[in-house]
């Protein structure tokens, strides 16, 4: 019983884990990379779009960014979103894209983005625990219908730790990764 309540939540549990991925792409590191801007606002003829519905970004050079948008009028949207976005950088419109040149972190900054990623990671550890609660109270509250047994309730408890510890080991990895290319020059 208690398996099928964990093989329908690994969906959710995988949701977090990508969610987390996206945040930390969104991260600043000293590098240039394409996720730093791909989900940013654009007000794009009136609609709400992020950049990547818009145009498509790359990266010509470690510390360079370069959209080209599909509709050449997208460019005036492009810039003042990324000129108004917590990211501190300065498009430059060439006409055809926009260039990005992402300059080195100062020590100071770092530290604002470790300590960043330090509450996205909490956050989504907080949001694998609420999963893991939720499917031990659906364990408890079949064993009190009498649908599970009592020894159910151990077994999820044990299977749930597996799978939480495993989830964390992934949110783990995602936080050495970020971490080594924030502290890296």
């Amino acid at each position: 019983m208690y398996q099928e309540l964990i093989k329908q939540r690994r969906h959710d549990l995988e949701t977090v884990v990508d969610w987390t991925k996206a945040e930390l792409g969104a991260i600043r590191t000293g590098r240039a990379n394409p996720d730093m801007v791909s989900d940013i606002q654009v007000d794009y003829m009136g609609t709400p779009l992020r950049i990547k519905e818009v145009a498509a970004i790359s990266t010509p050079s470690p510390r360079e960014l370069l959209i080209q948008p599909w509709d050449k009028q997208a460019l005036a949207s492009i810039e003042k979103a990324i000129r108004e976005s917590s990211l501190q950088l300065a498009p430059v419109v060439d006409g055809v894209a926009v260039r990005l040149t992402v300059p080195p972190l100062t020590e100071e900054r770092r530290e604002e983005y470790l300590k960043l990623m330090g509450s996205k990671i909490e956050e989504a550890r907080i949001r694998i625990r609420h999963i893991r609660e939720d499917i031990l109270k659906r364990v408890q509250h079949a064993v009190k219908e009498k649908t599970a047994r009592e020894d159910d309730v151990h077994k999820a408890k044990e299977a749930l730790q597996k799978m939480t510890d495993e989830y964390n080991g992934k949110l783990e990895a995602l936080a050495a990764k970020k971490e080594q290319e924030l502290k890296s020059v």
